[in-house]
């Protein structure tokens, strides 16, 4: 009731339109975004609904450590607001030049109510080339990398994140994208609210052989996942309101 009482404080845009089932994205790949595709995407924040933008369940095929499946559902999404007190202080700065005119956030647990992952959209005001030097500057900087970059979790009363806090993640994604006026984020942490004493990205946390914990338990998996889908299907309803208006 809490996750479904969330979801209603969203803006009528949001809501409106046919609910999405289950987001079957597996590895299918994503029309690149054009020139129009990328001002189309600035809107999609109130145009389209929240099922769309976060689907009440993410498949992942082969998205766990050692190739496992994994599926991912939604429990909370957080009302639209815009990006004052969103972040750590370091990360609003690092972001600052893009800035900010919504920011979206849900929170999913994985099929085994383990994990909890916060995963954010916040739509920027900038052009294709403050995006594209944005996206340099955290590859060059390895700005996506830091710790003391970490994204804040969504920790919804009444769910499986209620205890998701700064001290519980684990793992993230911080993505700057050129596609689309768009920052895409997640972070991960454990639903029993145990704290994490080394944090690792999530590029670490997946890479082969990695026997850290947020490696091990899949914590690096949940936020590479999660991030990888909603960022598909970012770009894909992008695409599609771009044909649609042509």
């Amino acid at each position: 009731m809490a996750a479904v009482a969330a979801c209603l404080v969203l803006g009528l845009g949001l809501l409106g339109g046919a609910a999405a089932g289950s987001w079957l994205t597996g590895e299918s790949e994503v029309p690149a975004a054009t020139g129009e595709a990328f001002h189309r995407a600035r809107g999609l924040w109130h145009n389209r609904p929240v099922d769309e933008l976060f689907p009440r369940t993410l498949h992942g095929k082969a998205a766990g450590p050692g190739g496992a499946d994994r599926e991912w559902i939604r429990i909370a999404v957080a009302p639209d607001s815009g990006c004052a007190n969103a972040f750590d202080r370091l990360l609003a700065k690092a972001l600052s030049p893009v800035g900010c005119t919504r920011l979206l956030r849900a929170t999913y647990t994985d099929a085994t109510t383990s994990t909890v992952t916060t995963v954010g959209l916040m739509f920027t005001k900038a052009d294709p080339d403050g995006m594209r030097a944005a996206a340099r500057r955290f590859t060059a900087e390895g700005l996506g990398r830091r710790p003391d970059l970490m994204p804040r979790p969504y920790a919804a009363g009444g769910t499986a994140a209620a205890t998701f806090g700064a001290r519980q993640r684990g793992s993230w994604v911080v993505r700057v994208l050129t596609d689309a006026p768009v920052v895409v984020y997640a972070v991960t942490g454990f639903t029993d609210g145990r704290a994490v004493e080394a944090p690792e990205p999530a590029d670490e946390a997946t890479a082969t052989g990695a026997t850290t914990a947020p490696a091990q338990s899949g914590l690096g998996h949940d936020a590479r996942g999660v991030a990888d889908r909603i960022e598909r299907g970012l770009l894909s309803a992008a695409t599609a309101a771009s044909e649609d208006a042509s």
